[in-house]
């Protein structure tokens, strides 16, 4: 198979599984924007973890600092909360509502 041949498989692939919703409101707009805006961040952290780890070309060790580290760290995190209040979930709830889990989960598993 050729790429132009790729090609029109995945064109007729894309046709029949393009989804039929839309996208009515500012707020559904809004909420989609800031989740690939954390997938964005998300991977950043990744590739500055990379570097830690030196697992980067050495083009990108060359221009890596360690010090980024912090800003991607706080990224991740504003995005995450700004994605949580344009999606109406309260953040503190939900960390608290997750922390207990995990405690509980930790019990469960230490007693075994």
């Amino acid at each position: 198979m050729n790429l132009k041949n790729l090609a029109e498989k995945v064109s007729v692939l894309n046709a029949k599984s393009r989804p039929h919703y839309k996208l009515y409101s500012q707020k559904e707009k809004e909420i989609l924007t800031k989740t690939v805006k954390l997938n964005e961040e998300v991977g950043e952290l990744c590739n500055d973890i990379l570097g830690i780890l030196k697992l980067q070309r050495r083009a990108k060790l060359e221009k890596f600092d360690k010090r980024n580290i912090y800003q991607e760290f706080a990224d991740v995190i504003l995005t995450t909360m700004m994605l949580a209040e344009a999606a109406g979930v309260d953040i503190e709830r939900a960390i608290n509502d997750k922390l207990k889990t995990l405690e509980k989960r930790i019990e469960e598993e230490n007693r075994k």
